[in-house]
């Protein structure tokens, strides 16, 4: 059984509920009069941009045409091929191409998303190429490839990378940073008390509300103090106090146990959200 704070998903904030939505049951006039308080990004995908990490279409496809289309000129058929490539098992010397045709995909695409998917991919399959990608991508020039790379270096060994990872905590992007706090957590778990006070006064809402959500993992004294700060500071985003509120009472030894293996899509939602979050271009 699992307890009611889950460290990574869990049943629906009520606060969530629609008709709890700023706005909701107002009439604007035009978008100028709509406010927006998330950290949201809004883009011009297409129905094919958002199909693109839907792998059925070529599930019997043989891993020489993935690789034939990893090259091709269709950046969402590319985006497709690396995460297919990534589901695959190889011996020998495929692995060895699949790995390098990855690692390349995920260093010179010219794509922002092929190479956040293509990181990810070749995080999946593992060796010593994937880490070296992985850590060329920290320093991507899109913030999102950035970020996946930090997820990767936290599958791939999140104690080796572990320099890294901290690094990454000085992004500037919130994703990069929040992805940082999330791994250190889960490698030093109440050892890593310094790095979440400080990303509870980050400039993201994003980084503080995970912030919050961590400190429920940690019995410290100073924990404690951050949160009921964050809770009942009248200048904070109504998500952080709620958040904050919350993990004051959730059982910190229950939640280091549940918060742990390699990051993935749900340890980067919290509860109540959905995994499309962490996408660029919605």
């Amino acid at each position: 059984m699992r307890d009611e704070e889950e460290a990574t998903d869990g049943p629906p904030d009520p606060q969530l509920h629609p008709e709890r939505s700023p706005g909701f049951g107002e009439e604007p006039v035009g978008l100028d009069d709509i406010e927006v308080d998330r950290d949201v990004t809004i883009g011009e995908a297409s129905l094919e941009d958002l199909a693109a990490s839907d792998t059925e279409p070529v599930e019997d496809e043989g891993v020489a045409d993935l690789l034939t289309t990893l090259a091709g000129d269709d950046a969402v058929e590319r985006r497709r091929a690396a995460l297919a490539l990534a589901e695959r098992e190889y011996d020998g010397d495929e692995s060895e191409r699949v790995v390098r045709a990855l690692s390349s995909a995920a260093t010179t695409d010219d794509d922002d998303e092929v190479r956040q998917f293509a990181v990810e991919a070749v995080a999946k399959l593992g060796g010593a190429v994937a880490a070296k990608t992985a850590v060329h991508c920290t320093d991507d020039d899109d913030p999102w490839v950035r970020a996946e790379a930090v997820v990767a270096l936290d599958r791939l060994d999140r104690v080796a990378h572990e320099e890294t990872i901290v690094a990454a905590l000085d992004d500037e992007h919130h994703a990069a940073r929040r992805n940082a706090l999330i791994s250190l957590f889960k490698r030093r778990g109440e050892d890593a008390l310094d790095e979440l006070i400080e990303a509870a006064a980050d400039p993201s809402e994003r980084v503080r509300e995970w912030a919050a959500h961590l400190l429920g993992g940690v019995d410290d004294e100073r924990a404690t103090e951050t949160l009921t700060r964050l809770a009942a500071d009248d200048d904070e985003s109504d998500i952080v106090r709620k958040t904050a509120a919350r993990a004051r009472e959730v059982d910190a030894g229950s939640f280091r146990r549940q918060f742990s293996g390699a990051l993935d899509e749900r340890d980067r939602t919290l509860p109540g959200e959905d995994d499309l979050n962490r996408t660029p271009n919605l």
